[in-house]
């Protein structure tokens, strides 16, 4: 039953919709109903304010034509105070609307986008802004499922001072739709965004800014993206992916993001005054210059450890005659001001191929500042096309770019702004007084960056007694990053112990702590799950006899993703009670983070070690992104040792990644199985390990530029490795 202050507030509604609104009004509301009842024929100067409090299953309508100087609103009684969850969303239509203060959660959007510029094709927003607006972990139930999180359309439109983060499902984050219906001159604003946290997709999709499609990327978007944050934004090697023409990339800052920003399609677009804080992460990279009249000017980039389409510069060859999808050759390029320091790689024709045949021309490359220990420059093909001039490189000039750079070395301090410059670079590279906007500057005030998630071993510790179930219990009443501490002793297992956040389990040493389980599975990964297993013996020789047992598992559809599994200093054996008993079996739609077996000694496993080959259907991804296999012994594997999979020809992420060192495998393989079974995987490092008496190394290539790095490893009763694998370490 209504209370009477609802029915007096409802009553005053009616009036002021019956009166015509002739006058601005604040309208506070507390229901949808409210809502809607208070929104039907909003005029300029009205001002809708949602009460404090959840609002549930709320997909908000926002419709109405403002001036410039009268606005329509629509905002939260309190900042930060008004969480909009479930199944719910934002769409706006008409002028000069604003949308201000919300937060959405924990919950997803049931259409196309949480935010969007239109209610429909034909109905848009237009000179209308979105500010103050945080979108947390608002994801569909299926990571395969694509949407947006904000949707701009049409044209002048404005969104600043928002904070995304935590989108872990398929689509870019934020996306500008142009085409002949819904705009092609957009002139957008999109400016003092905290960008959050975005992490690995393993998929295309995962871009955080996307401006156009290439469809319509040979017309102008002129849209601004500046002094922006992107802060961890991994989701693949486009952070930004630009595919329109005639946008300016301003002030923004790039903070340990894995990718780069991309001018993807279009021409004539402006890169400039960013700045790119890499800090040594794997994969960090700056900008990838391809099509026509690109300018890249008074950029700084910082600690970028990526390469080849990551690294901290690419200028890339294209495909002669390009159609619209693929790689417009870069025309007129102009590359100048720019200070490169302590970065992996700068990489002149990136992506040359029998396709991309098409060098660089008529493009300048001047007054720029290389500083790195090691030279950084990478060169494939044809640089006939790219004028260089005036350019200075610190500690020595680079053999392999055909003059216009002089070598010396030079001191850089750290600035007050932060970065670092070199007195006596005589005016070449970026402005020595090029500052950047500070991080709280951006996004919201009243809502945390939030960049670190729960870590394993960051709980509290927890003491597990030895008998029945006794374990069961510990993982039932754990938390996230919780410690399990098991004393010597045998534990029996006889239920599958799902994993819904990080956990660790470890014995007081190797073999001390038994583990024997009577189900298919021991542990299952699920959403949000981590796992660390140390100084533990683990037995399967109880499981039952079926197809398909595993140790740990990822279930199919089950959403695990972005997810650590790190075993160390244990004994796992006796999965030989069934054909396909597999340690580690990850399911199709998963995705794991990082793999890691450290000192483990597997022994007498009838399928193999790490199944990680779900993802057939060849469009590019993979159950895993990096897996670390050091100082371990593999025992009669009756399967390969790694089974690792990626398919199919796309280029938008950066895994697998395989590194195996100081590792023995003895009787591995068999007449139908591989000791390592590697497809399309794009980095392979194996150093320092034996192979006695196992079945040779299968290795397939298939997209980007994928490496198979081999030192110092012994084949004894094993072939050897196939004539593909490359001589020298990565560097």
């Amino acid at each position: 039953m209504a209370s009477t202050a609802a029915r007096n507030r409802f009553a005053l509604l009616f009036l002021v919709l019956a009166a015509g609104q002739a006058a601005a009004a604040d309208i506070l509301v507390a229901t949808p109903a409210e809502y809607r009842a208070a929104t039907g024929a909003l005029q300029p100067g009205d001002h809708v304010i949602l009460a404090n409090g959840e609002w549930r299953d709320f997909q908000i309508v926002f419709a109405g034509t403002g001036t410039a100087a009268q606005p329509i609103r629509l905002s939260a009684q309190t900042p930060g105070q008004v969480i909009i969850t479930g199944q719910s969303n934002l769409r706006m239509a008409g002028a000069y609307l604003v949308v201000s203060d919300l937060v959405f959660r924990d919950g997803y959007s049931p259409t196309e986008a949480v935010l969007s510029y239109r209610v429909s094709s034909k109905e848009r927003a237009r000179y209308s802004r979105i500010t103050r607006v945080v979108v947390d972990r608002f994801n569909q139930p299926e990571r395969s499922r694509s949407d947006n999180w904000v949707a701009m359309y049409d044209s002048h439109n404005r969104f600043d001072h928002n904070q995304l983060v935590g989108k872990n499902n398929a689509g870019p984050t934020m996306v500008v739709v142009r085409d002949a219906v819904q705009g092609l001159d957009n002139r957008h604003r999109i400016d003092h965004n905290w960008f959050g946290p975005r992490p690995n997709l393993g998929a295309n999709g995962g871009e955080t800014l996307r401006i156009g499609t290439s469809n319509d990327a040979s017309s102008d978007s002129n849209s601004l993206v500046e002094n922006n944050w992107f802060e961890g934004c991994d989701g693949e090697v486009e952070i930004v992916s630009n595919k329109s023409g005639g946008n300016t990339y301003r002030g923004n800052v790039f903070k340990r993001s894995r990718g780069a920003l991309v001018l993807r399609h279009g021409d004539g677009n402006l890169v400039e005054n960013n700045v790119f804080f890499g800090d040594g992460k794997d994969d960090t990279g700056g900008i990838r210059v391809i099509n026509r009249k690109q300018t890249v000017r008074n950029n700084y980039l910082e600690g970028l450890a990526g390469d080849g389409y990551s690294s901290a510069l690419s200028i890339m060859y294209g495909v002669p005659n390009s159609p619209a999808n693929r790689y417009v050759q870069v025309q007129e390029a102009l590359i100048e001001h720019n200070t490169f320091v302590a970065s992996k790689q700068l990489f002149f024709g990136a992506g040359k191929d029998d396709e991309r045949s098409a060098a660089p021309i008529d493009s300048d490359f001047a007054d720029n500042l290389i500083v790195a220990e090691h030279d950084p420059v990478r060169v494939l093909g044809d640089l006939s096309g790219i004028a260089f001039a005036g350019n200075l490189q610190s500690p020595a000039a680079s053999p392999r770019l055909p003059g216009g750079v002089t070598g010396r070395p030079l001191t850089t301090t750290r600035a007050a702004t932060g970065l670092l410059v070199a007195a006596d670079a005589g005016g070449i590279g970026a402005d020595p007084a090029l500052t950047y906007v500070p991080r709280d500057d951006v996004g919201v005030a009243w809502y945390a960056k939030e960049t670190v998630p729960v870590a394993l071993d960051s709980g509290r510790r927890q003491r597990v007694r030895p008998g029945n179930d006794t374990l069961a219990q510990a993982v039932a009443a754990a938390g996230a990053g919780d410690r399990l501490q098991l004393d010597a002793g045998r534990y029996q297992v006889d239920q599958v112990l799902a994993l819904h956040h990080p956990l660790s389990v470890e014995g007081p040493a190797r073999g001390q702590a038994q583990i024997a389980f009577s189900r298919s599975t021991l542990f299952q990964i699920e959403a949000g799950g981590a796992l660390k297993l140390a100084h533990l013996q683990i037995d399967g020789s109880a499981a039952p006899d079926e197809v398909g047992n595993a140790v740990i598992r990822t279930a199919p559809g089950s959403n695990a993703a972005n997810y650590e599994l790190i075993v160390e200093d244990s004994r796992i054996h006796g999965l030989t009670g069934n054909r396909g008993f597999d340690v580690i079996a990850l399911g199709k739609g998963t995705l794991a983070e990082r793999i890691a077996l450290r000192r483990v000694v597997v022994e007498d496993v009838s399928g193999a070690v790490l199944s990680a080959h779900a993802e057939t259907d060849d469009r590019g991804t993979y159950n895993a992104a990096r897996v670390e296999i050091a100082d371990a012994q593999f025992r009669r594997i009756g399967g390969p040792a790694v089974d690792l999979y990626r398919g199919g020809r796309d280029e938008s992420t950066f895994g697998p990644v395989l590194t195996i060192s100081g590792s023995r495998f003895e009787r591995v393989g068999g007449t139908d199985a591989p000791s390592l079974r590697l497809h399309g995987v794009q980095r392979t490092v194996l150093h320092d390990n034996q192979f006695i008496d196992s079945a040779a190394i299968s290795s397939v290539r298939t997209t980007g530029t994928p490496q198979l790095i081999a030192t110092r490893n012994q084949f004894l009763g094993t072939p050897a490795l196939p004539a593909t694998a490359d001589a020298e370490p990565l560097l």
